[in-house]
């Protein structure tokens, strides 16, 4: 590779368990370190509506469609990477429910009830980050405040949901699974900077990059959650009565949640190919929400990067052996 600073190519990724999914010009790459410490390297087929269609390449629009495309796939990576990493554990640590599930339902059903999880996740994200909070505002504007605050509900909702995520994120960044996600997430972004820096991809040349990127999933979630607090006051100016009931003001805010996500993805996309001085300010606080989502990863973590950018970079997966032994050891420290 190159030692000058590449030309812009979208590269992005996603951490697993144990494992690492990476998207470059020549496909979907997912590596993950198995049980006995070998790395596994496939390819993924993965093609974007926006390909297919170029209607959903307009922007805003485009975002809107990024965004749904990486949760469906995302999801089932995530689900992919678990099953494959974490044969032994599960097995010691298994209940005689799910033991008498699987057997008595097979697959199937664990499917099912991995269906009921996501929903269950969904209802929770909506009401920790939109009925809590117009819950709390309406507490303090009836009984404390006596109405006199009814215009700043966009703000103080927004301001409540910005405590809540950063809360939220900080104690699941203490479960220990968890933390080792957040390493592979580290690992990701340094070695994405390693690519877009135009160095060869070698342990010893990722460790020294930054493990905060702009483009990062957190940044966009916490960007869209400041962009929700602008959009949101503006909806409120124009239409003060929606503000007024409770069910109508949270269904107006899901009515223009696409919008704030599309607009979110544009600024992110600008954020990472045209660095300056005000999208770096603006990107802050998104970067210093990535000191809790990401964590230095170690040198077998960084290697599992390193499969999966080569992958998503050439196309195909290395036929050499993929012992974790003979992985840029020489230059691992």
């Amino acid at each position: 590779m190159s030692k000058n600073k590449c030309s812009y190519v979208a590269v992005g990724g996603q951490a697993l368990m144990e494992g690492i999914m990476m998207r470059g010009p020549k496909g979907t790459a997912v590596s993950l370190r198995l049980p006995d410490g070998t790395i596994e390297t496939s390819m993924k087929d993965f093609v974007s509506v926006r390909n297919k269609i170029k209607f959903f390449n307009i922007p805003v629009l485009r975002g809107i469609v990024s965004f749904v495309e990486s949760m469906i796939f995302g999801y089932k990576l995530i689900m992919e990477s678990a099953e494959k990493t974490s044969l032994d554990f599960e097995e010691e640590n298994e209940s005689k429910l799910d033991k008498w599930i699987t057997e008595h339902f097979g697959p199937k059903m664990m499917a099912v009830i991995g269906f009921v999880s996501a929903v269950l996740g969904i209802g929770l994200a909506f009401v920790l980050f939109m009925w809590l909070p117009s819950f709390l505002f309406d507490l303090v504007n009836n009984h404390l405040a006596n109405g006199s605050i009814l215009g700043l509900r966009a703000i103080f909702e927004g301001v409540i949901r910005v405590i809540i995520f950063i809360v939220y994120m900080a104690l699941v960044a203490r479960m220990k699974e968890i933390r080792r996600v957040y390493m592979y997430h580290g690992a990701e972004h340094k070695t994405i900077f390693c690519f877009e820096h135009g160095n060869e991809l070698t342990v010893a040349n990722i460790k020294k990059e930054k493990r905060f990127h702009p483009r990062c999933g957190t940044s966009f979630i916490f960007v869209t959650i400041l962009l929700s607090i602008l959009v949101s006051s503006i909806v409120s100016v124009l239409f003060p009565e929606l503000t007024q009931t409770r069910a109508l003001w949270i269904l107006a805010k899901i009515l223009i949640t696409p919008l704030i996500m599309g607009i979110g993805f544009e600024f992110i996309q600008l954020a990472g190919k045209y660095p300056n001085k005000l999208t770096n300010l603006l990107s802050a606080p998104g970067l210093l929400m990535q000191r809790i989502t990401t964590a230095e990863p170690d040198d077998a973590i960084i290697e599992v990067a390193i499969e999966a950018m080569k992958a998503a970079l050439s196309g195909k997966v290395d036929e050499i052996s993929n012992d974790s032994a003979n992985i840029d050891s020489e230059n691992a420290e």
